[in-house]
């Protein structure tokens, strides 16, 4: 798993920004000006993130090396959340992505509320994005209790609409909704 991961990372994290290429047609292309980092893949990512610490010794070297992607992660995902809480579609770009997506963003929530949980990020810094973060998402659960704005099956920024959800948006959300819950007084 370490040899194909550092593979895929090698391959396609970009180093400026602390993020990754969904695949190599994204390396020159840019979307209005912006290099394109789709969000959910992104999510997949750091989600991924937690759940590989999750099973690995905190003392040992694989772990420091996906420690040190999640910070990187991390610290570029706190500069670039939407001052309504959420991500844009395409991460760079958020003025040309206005519209909620609320699978991305929900795996932003759960890895950030994990770090802030396992006292590996600083929660001065980062519960500000974890709550504005949650807030938002929640913010899209209809009366009914569908999360709307869950950007349908694809490989790179779209569009999303309030009526419309997928059960990886809704996974995503529980996931965020389990760490929240334990940075807010939860068992």
């Amino acid at each position: 798993m370490m040899s194909e991961f550092k593979a895929s990372t090698d391959f396609l994290f970009d180093e400026e920004e602390n993020l990754y290429y969904r695949d190599e047609r994204y390396f020159d292309q840019l979307d209005n000006g912006t290099k394109v980092f789709w969000s959910r893949g992104n999510g997949w990512v750091f989600a991924g993130l937690v759940n590989i610490m999750n099973e690995l010794d905190p003392q040992s070297e694989e772990y420091a090396y996906f420690l040190n992607l999640y910070k990187k992660m991390a610290e570029k995902l706190i500069e670039i959340q939407t001052p309504e809480g959420h991500w844009a579609m395409s991460l760079l770009g958020q003025e040309f992505y206005p519209t909620p997506e609320t699978s991305g963003s929900s795996f932003y929530v759960y890895g950030l509320a994990w770090g802030v949980n396992n006292g590996i990020l600083d929660k001065e810094t980062y519960e500000p994005a974890v709550k504005k973060g949650w807030n938002a998402m929640a913010s899209h659960v209809t009366k009914e209790g569908m999360l709307g704005y869950v950007q349908p099956i694809g490989a790179a920024p779209g569009k999303a609409w309030p009526d419309k959800t997928e059960v990886y948006g809704t996974g995503a959300y529980l996931s965020a909704g389990t760490e929240v819950y334990k940075l807010y007084g939860g068992e």
